[in-house]
């Protein structure tokens, strides 16, 4: 799927200066779309073909389809959305900053409250638009977060300098890692997240404590009890302390 054009104008950010530029000339930024409601998604795809400098190369209705599709086109930047099923933008921010760091990602959402701002910018996000934004001001953040620098939308950037002005920024709270060798296939989140319920914290506690959404929790607990093969929560906390993933409380004799 492809929009806009490689020669040409080029996205421009302030006089002169195009979106990707090359030996050979200013290149279209090539660009991937994420966003579960096909409308909207479709909508912002023949947008972005209307602008200068955008090439679409791909578009998903989820997050792992954004990552397989990042694999597979290797985008300079990927346009995400925050709420979608199986894997959410928080995650899918997370695996395509880890693994594929030659692509930018811009969260394009219709939130800007802190419960979404700050876990996708943590996650690795360097721009965070609202869907109300214009062409220009994507291909601005675009033309941003391909040069560096961070595309973040003035409602976002009024956001984060009202938190670092009352001081309430907290850094994400340290827990407790998991063992290095994890059995059964587990990842370093999966068995976090294990530990966390054999604390007895519910999935919006869990949330809570590591700055992600409660689908990305779900997702999580999902995939440890299909590779555990446990089958519900008390099973999967006695698998924990068999495994030393957490410790049993200790208890005192009186």
């Amino acid at each position: 799927m492809t929009g806009g054009t490689s020669d040409g104008v080029g996205g421009l950010d302030g006089p002169g200066r195009a979106l990707g530029e090359g030996s050979a000339g200013p290149r279209a930024a090539r660009v991937v779309v994420a966003d579960d409601q096909t409308v909207v998604r479709e909508g912002i795809v023949i947008l972005l073909g209307l602008l200068p400098g955008i090439e679409v190369v791909g578009s998903a209705a989820d997050g792992l389809e954004a990552v397989r599709l990042v694999a597979e086109h290797a985008p300079d930047v990927v346009l995400m959305d925050l709420r979608m099923p199986r894997c959410d933008g928080v995650e899918a921010t997370r695996r395509i900053r880890a693994e594929y760091p030659g692509t930018q990602v811009v969260i394009l959402t219709t939130y800007a409250d802190d419960d979404s701002l700050f876990p996708a910018l943590r996650a690795g996000a360097r721009g965070y638009l609202t869907k109300d934004a214009g062409g220009e001001e994507i291909v601005r953040a675009v033309a941003h977060v391909m040069s560096g620098e961070a595309g973040l939308s003035p409602k976002v950037q009024l956001r984060l300098l009202e938190r670092l002005s009352t001081g309430v920024v907290q850094r994400p709270p340290t827990v407790p890692g998991p063992p290095r060798e994890l059995p059964d296939g587990l990842t370093a989140r999966e068995a976090e997240v294990l530990s966390l319920v054999a604390e007895g914290l519910s999935n919006g506690e869990i949330a809570r404590r590591l700055q992600v959404s409660t689908a990305t929790v779900k997702t999580h607990i999902n995939n440890l009890f299909a590779k555990t093969g446990v089958r519900d929560r008390a099973q999967a906390v006695r698998y924990a302390f068999r495994h030393g993933i957490a410790r049993p409380p200790e208890t005192s004799l009186s």
